[in-house]
């Protein structure tokens, strides 16, 4: 949630240099982007103007940038400067969260051949506007999951939820899915154990979510809040 215009731009320039790195290093790697980060709480012109900075450095180093969904509040604007900035080259992403009532038409207003990660969403939002039940958010994200490889959609199934994750993969032979429309995500730090093995045991790609930053306590001591499961592993690792 950055508050002021230089320090969007000094961040924008940051990650403008990862991108660069990325690429000379020639790493199998990309970077997503919260719109609160670059210039979002400030003004749609600043996040714009950020965000397209980004979007060119993607392209010049022939790499992939994601916009990172936060809560609902920044939700349309989210989607929005995913659809201005949209390419037929499917260099840019979005990330939809399938606890927003809301998801299921965001979903069906998306090009086909678009690329999405798929997560259960932690932030805590209205019951008006989310659904609060966990078994309801594994149906509907299974759900959301079947209607975007039946519109040709890329997904990273971003989930450290194990009875989900075989779910999805039931769902993936069941519908035959090709390896190549899609990945599986998690949150390094967090232990996934014979999970893991089990999604390497069927040749799927498998991505780790890795923060970035040096306001990076801050960033884990809100994961905390927001998802209190996730603390014991973000405290490990502060320590280790």
């Amino acid at each position: 949630h950055t508050e002021n215009k230089k320090n969007a731009d000094s961040i924008t320039i940051q990650y403008c240099e990862i991108l660069h790195q990325i690429n000379l290093k020639k790493l199998k790697c990309n970077i997503s982007i919260k719109p609160s980060h670059i210039g979002s709480d400030i003004s749609d012109k600043i996040l714009m103007n950020n965000f397209k900075k980004l979007h060119n450095r993607a392209i010049e180093n022939e790499n992939f940038i994601r916009i990172d969904m936060e809560s609902s509040s920044l939700t349309d604007i989210t989607l929005n400067t995913y659809a201005k900035t949209y390419t037929k080259e499917n260099n840019i992403g979005v990330v939809l969260q399938a606890y927003l009532y809301r998801t299921k038409k965001d979903l069906m207003q998306l090009k086909p051949n678009s690329n999405i990660r798929l997560c259960k969403g932690i932030y805590n939002e209205s019951q008006d506007i989310a659904i609060k039940d966990p078994k309801k958010i594994n149906d509907n994200y299974l759900k959301l999951l079947k209607m975007a490889f039946e519109r040709n959609i890329y997904v990273g199934i971003a989930t450290h939820d194990i009875n989900l994750i075989k779910a999805s993969i039931v769902m993936i032979n069941e519908m035959n899915i090709d390896k190549s429309k899609f990945e599986f995500q998690m949150l390094y730090g967090v232990p996934m154990g014979q999970t893991l093995n089990i999604i390497k045991s069927n040749k799927y790609k498998i991505r780790i979510y890795v923060p970035f930053g040096q306001d990076w306590y801050e960033y884990s001591i809100r994961r905390i809040k927001e998802n209190p499961n996730i603390g014991m592993y973000v405290i490990k690792n502060m320590f280790r």
